[in-house]
């Protein structure tokens, strides 16, 4: 994880530290300037989305756009990390693809051109509340181990739900499909946005690293196949479920390898 704050004796031996090491702090920032860049612009994202959401410090529609565009920063220096060097080949393209951070940073081109949705926030805000959290822990551990035991105990809690996270997250995507499309209906949204948005879907459903979209959709098959089999279940109600789920699985991607790795 991150560097150690502690003291040594003249023996070598580890000593705790009393006080906060800060040096130790600027060493690893100086080291990890990308990591700790990303975690900056986390928290970032995530205070523009507390104004947005709650706009007390000015133009909830300017707050609305920065979380979108810091999304779309975060996204591109994870791009830098995981790939390096950008070349113009079949390959480095097809690799790019199959990359979250390339997913979501068409997630922000998609939406830069939509009305604000408030729905459009909670993946993010979710997202960089999950990561910005592990990485506090270590820049905790780097100014001293009994540094900031409350902010320890917040992150032990994110970190203890975030299996329920990336569901809520996955959930987002999914339920953002239809919503595209009553948008449309609404004027908020181009006749474009719901097939660009479809792309990005199938890009998740199909990722090799993050299987929670997939998982969450067929945990809404199973659950709309079993509420059509109730007998209480009208049937004009039966009908569309099932008719729903036959249609979503039509346009599910036709191959996905869940258990490959990058």
């Amino acid at each position: 994880m991150g560097d150690s704050g502690d003291a040594q004796t003249s023996t070598g031996e580890p000593r705790p530290s009393r006080g906060l090491n800060f040096e130790a702090l600027k060493l690893h920032v100086l080291t990890h300037k990308i990591d700790c860049g990303l975690w900056a612009i986390r928290i970032l994202a995530i205070l523009f989305a507390i104004g947005y959401f709650i706009p007390i410090f000015g133009n909830a529609q300017s707050a609305y756009y920065k979380v979108l565009i810091a999304n779309a920063a975060i996204s591109a220096l994870r791009l830098h990390q995981r790939l390096g060097r950008v070349t113009f080949t079949r390959e480095f393209l097809a690799q790019l693809l199959t990359e979250d951070s390339c997913h979501y940073l068409f997630y922000s081109l998609i939406f830069l051109y939509v009305a604000p949705l408030s729905l459009v926030v909670v993946p993010i805000v979710l997202f960089c509340t999950l990561h910005s959290a592990s990485y506090s822990l270590t820049l905790l551990d780097t100014l001293g181990q009994n540094s900031w035991w409350g902010a320890r105990l917040l992150i032990s809690l994110v970190e203890f739900q975030s299996l329920n996270i990336l569901r809520a997250v996955a959930f987002t995507e999914i339920l953002l499909m239809p919503y595209c499309i009553i948008l449309i209906f609404l004027g908020r949204a181009s006749l474009l946005t719901p097939f660009i948005y479809y792309q990005f879907l199938t890009q998740r459903y199909a990722s090799r690293r993050n299987p929670y979209t997939r998982n969450m959709f067929r945990e809404l098959r199973i659950l709309c196949e079993n509420t059509a089999a109730k007998p209480s279940v009208p049937a004009v109600v039966k009908r569309a479920l099932l008719a729903g789920v036959a249609f979503t699985c039509r346009l599910a991607p036709a191959q996905v390898v869940p258990g490959q790795q990058q």
